[in-house]
């Protein structure tokens, strides 16, 4: 089920590099426009998802309606949506062969995590990435080549 051991989830961010964005925002005052920046400031290539702004730019990416669209591999999709719409967003994760899902912090679908899971994903949830990255002291991705 979800990963829970610092280690695990250390090593998952340490291997990624692409992250897709599943409710990113374009607007500074929403939390995930701040942790989409502060993963880009860390090495990571972001692909921001949203059907609302889709065709629009968040900090310098193009913004997909959803992740079938993107066509390149995705190491993590970071899930910035109410927990009700958790669920869409893992089962695309699925679709189209993500190594991981991470269900931000507050959100919490347990049915999701068990079908990724299932399907081979590895799940985090509940957690910030930032949070995790800045408390576990991961390098970022540019140092770790």
């Amino acid at each position: 089920m979800p990963l829970t051991r610092d280690q695990d989830i250390a090593e998952l961010l340490t291997s990624a590099r692409t992250i897709a964005m599943v409710g990113a925002s374009d607007r500074p005052d929403r939390p995930s426009f701040g942790v989409m920046k502060f993963l880009q400031s860390h090495g990571y290539r972001v692909l921001p998802v949203n059907p609302e702004i889709t065709g629009e730019h968040i900090q310098g990416e193009f913004v997909w309606r959803e992740l079938s669209q993107i066509g390149e591999p995705i190491d993590i999709v970071d899930i910035f949506r109410r927990s009700d719409a958790a669920g869409e967003a893992v089962d695309q994760a699925i679709a189209v062969g993500a190594k991981a899902v991470w269900m931000q912090l507050g959100v919490i679908d347990e049915a999701a995590a068990e079908r990724a899971a299932a399907a081979g994903l590895k799940v985090v949830m509940n957690h910030c990435i930032k949070i995790e990255i800045m408390r576990l002291q991961v390098p970022s991705v540019a140092a770790a080549g």
